[in-house]
Protein backbone atom coordinates (compact mmCIF):
# COMPACT_ATOMS: atom_id res chain seq x y z
CA UNK A 1 0.00 0.00 0.00
CA UNK A 2 1.20 3.01 -0.52
CA UNK A 3 -0.52 6.66 -0.19
CA UNK A 4 -0.72 9.90 -2.27
CA UNK A 5 -2.09 13.20 -2.76
CA UNK A 6 -4.94 13.54 -4.94
CA UNK A 7 -5.25 15.77 -7.84
CA UNK A 8 -7.14 16.99 -10.44
CA UNK A 9 -6.90 14.37 -13.00
CA UNK A 10 -8.13 12.16 -9.75
CA UNK A 11 -11.37 13.71 -9.98
CA UNK A 12 -13.38 10.62 -11.89
CA UNK A 13 -11.52 8.06 -9.31
CA UNK A 14 -12.90 10.10 -6.21
CA UNK A 15 -16.21 10.61 -8.09
CA UNK A 16 -17.10 6.88 -8.26
CA UNK A 17 -15.27 5.34 -5.17
CA UNK A 18 -16.96 8.01 -2.91
CA UNK A 19 -20.28 7.30 -4.30
CA UNK A 20 -19.85 3.68 -4.46
CA UNK A 21 -18.28 3.51 -0.50
CA UNK A 22 -21.06 5.71 0.72
CA UNK A 23 -23.88 4.06 -1.21
CA UNK A 24 -22.34 0.60 0.38
CA UNK A 25 -22.24 1.82 3.38
CA UNK A 26 -25.66 3.49 4.04
CA UNK A 27 -28.02 2.25 1.50
CA UNK A 28 -29.20 -0.44 3.85
CA UNK A 29 -30.07 2.14 6.29
CA UNK A 30 -31.47 5.08 4.06
CA UNK A 31 -34.37 5.20 2.01
CA UNK A 32 -33.32 5.03 -1.79
CA UNK A 33 -34.29 8.49 -2.85
CA UNK A 34 -32.41 9.66 -0.20
CA UNK A 35 -29.56 8.02 -1.14
CA UNK A 36 -29.70 9.11 -4.64
CA UNK A 37 -30.14 12.31 -3.73
CA UNK A 38 -27.45 12.69 -1.57
CA UNK A 39 -24.71 10.68 -4.17
CA UNK A 40 -26.28 13.32 -6.65
CA UNK A 41 -25.36 16.46 -4.77
CA UNK A 42 -21.41 15.25 -3.66
CA UNK A 43 -20.44 12.70 -5.95
CA UNK A 44 -20.10 14.13 -9.77
CA UNK A 45 -16.43 14.32 -11.06
CA UNK A 46 -17.35 18.01 -11.55
CA UNK A 47 -17.60 18.31 -7.79
CA UNK A 48 -14.89 16.18 -7.01
CA UNK A 49 -12.72 18.61 -9.37
CA UNK A 50 -14.22 21.83 -7.65
CA UNK A 51 -12.99 20.09 -4.13
CA UNK A 52 -9.69 19.03 -5.32
CA UNK A 53 -9.03 22.58 -6.73
CA UNK A 54 -9.89 24.52 -3.81
CA UNK A 55 -6.68 25.27 -1.82
CA UNK A 56 -7.41 24.03 1.89
CA UNK A 57 -8.92 20.63 0.49
CA UNK A 58 -6.36 17.78 1.31
CA UNK A 59 -7.20 14.35 -0.51
CA UNK A 60 -4.85 11.14 0.65
CA UNK A 61 -5.08 8.29 -1.42
CA UNK A 62 -4.19 4.62 -0.96
CA UNK A 63 -3.33 2.73 -3.30
CA UNK A 64 -2.74 -1.36 -3.47
CA UNK A 65 -0.99 -2.65 -6.56
CA UNK A 66 -3.84 -2.39 -8.62
CA UNK A 67 -6.19 0.02 -7.31
CA UNK A 68 -7.83 2.92 -5.31
CA UNK A 69 -8.27 1.08 -1.86
CA UNK A 70 -9.13 4.02 -0.26
CA UNK A 71 -9.42 8.10 0.55
CA UNK A 72 -9.50 10.61 3.25
CA UNK A 73 -10.66 14.31 2.64
CA UNK A 74 -9.25 16.93 4.78
CA UNK A 75 -10.26 20.28 5.46
CA UNK A 76 -7.54 22.44 6.68
CA UNK A 77 -9.19 25.49 9.64
CA UNK A 78 -12.39 23.77 8.82
CA UNK A 79 -14.60 25.18 12.24
CA UNK A 80 -17.77 23.60 13.89
CA UNK A 81 -19.03 25.69 16.84
CA UNK A 82 -18.31 22.29 19.58
CA UNK A 83 -14.18 22.82 18.14
CA UNK A 84 -12.25 24.20 20.40
CA UNK A 85 -9.02 24.09 18.40
CA UNK A 86 -7.15 27.50 16.91
CA UNK A 87 -6.06 25.36 14.26
CA UNK A 88 -8.11 22.91 13.29
CA UNK A 89 -8.08 20.09 10.87
CA UNK A 90 -11.16 18.24 9.40
CA UNK A 91 -11.56 14.61 8.21
CA UNK A 92 -14.37 15.57 5.90
CA UNK A 93 -14.53 12.01 4.33
CA UNK A 94 -12.31 8.83 5.29
CA UNK A 95 -13.66 5.70 3.32
CA UNK A 96 -12.30 2.74 2.85
CA UNK A 97 -13.53 0.28 -0.04
CA UNK A 98 -15.88 -2.42 1.48
CA UNK A 99 -13.15 -5.57 0.77
CA UNK A 100 -10.61 -3.85 2.46
CA UNK A 101 -12.31 -3.00 5.74
CA UNK A 102 -10.65 -4.69 8.88
CA UNK A 103 -7.34 -5.26 6.35
CA UNK A 104 -5.33 -2.68 8.02
CA UNK A 105 -6.18 0.13 5.10
CA UNK A 106 -7.98 2.70 7.81
CA UNK A 107 -5.47 2.53 10.27
CA UNK A 108 -2.86 3.83 7.19
CA UNK A 109 -4.88 6.30 5.86
CA UNK A 110 -5.84 7.59 9.96
CA UNK A 111 -1.89 7.55 10.18
CA UNK A 112 -1.24 9.60 7.61
CA UNK A 113 -3.99 12.23 8.23
CA UNK A 114 -2.69 12.59 11.83
CA UNK A 115 0.82 12.98 9.31
CA UNK A 116 -0.46 15.88 7.67
CA UNK A 117 -2.26 17.42 10.73
CA UNK A 118 1.55 17.54 12.61
CA UNK A 119 2.56 18.91 8.96
CA UNK A 120 0.64 21.47 9.03
CA UNK A 121 0.73 22.94 12.80
CA UNK A 122 -2.72 21.72 13.67
CA UNK A 123 -3.84 21.25 17.35
CA UNK A 124 -6.89 19.62 16.75
CA UNK A 125 -8.50 17.09 14.10
CA UNK A 126 -11.94 16.46 14.24
CA UNK A 127 -14.83 14.82 12.12
CA UNK A 128 -18.65 14.41 11.89
CA UNK A 129 -19.77 10.75 12.54
CA UNK A 130 -23.55 9.43 12.10
CA UNK A 131 -24.46 8.40 15.37
CA UNK A 132 -25.80 4.75 13.89
CA UNK A 133 -22.25 4.31 12.32
CA UNK A 134 -20.92 2.32 15.66
CA UNK A 135 -17.95 0.49 13.62
CA UNK A 136 -16.54 4.10 12.45
CA UNK A 137 -16.90 6.07 16.12
CA UNK A 138 -15.10 2.78 17.72
CA UNK A 139 -12.93 3.24 15.39
CA UNK A 140 -11.85 7.14 16.10
CA UNK A 141 -12.82 6.36 19.65
CA UNK A 142 -9.76 4.08 19.58
CA UNK A 143 -7.55 6.66 17.86
CA UNK A 144 -8.35 9.10 20.88
CA UNK A 145 -11.55 11.00 19.69
CA UNK A 146 -14.31 12.20 21.83
CA UNK A 147 -17.07 13.06 21.62
CA UNK A 148 -17.63 17.12 21.74
CA UNK A 149 -20.95 17.94 20.15
CA UNK A 150 -23.28 17.27 17.64
CA UNK A 151 -24.72 18.57 14.11
CA UNK A 152 -27.12 17.93 11.99
CA UNK A 153 -26.26 16.00 8.73
CA UNK A 154 -28.63 16.18 5.73
CA UNK A 155 -28.94 13.19 3.58
CA UNK A 156 -31.16 14.18 0.69
CA UNK A 157 -34.48 15.78 3.00
CA UNK A 158 -33.64 13.32 5.53
CA UNK A 159 -32.13 15.39 8.77
CA UNK A 160 -29.42 13.11 10.53
CA UNK A 161 -27.74 13.51 13.99
CA UNK A 162 -24.01 13.15 13.64
CA UNK A 163 -21.62 13.26 16.66
CA UNK A 164 -18.59 15.45 16.23
CA UNK A 165 -15.61 14.09 17.25
CA UNK A 166 -12.97 15.68 18.21
CA UNK A 167 -8.72 14.92 18.66
CA UNK A 168 -6.71 17.00 20.53
CA UNK A 169 -3.21 17.17 19.14
CA UNK A 170 -1.19 19.95 21.49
Amino acid sequence: MRIRYGNANDARLLSEFGARTFYETFARDNTPENIALYLRDSFSPEIQFREISERQNIFLIIETESSAAGYAQLVIDSRDESIKGAKPLEIKRIYVSQQYIGKGVGKVLMSACMQEASQLGCDCIWLGVWEKNQRAIDFYRKWGFREVGTHIFMLGDDPQMDFVMELKLI
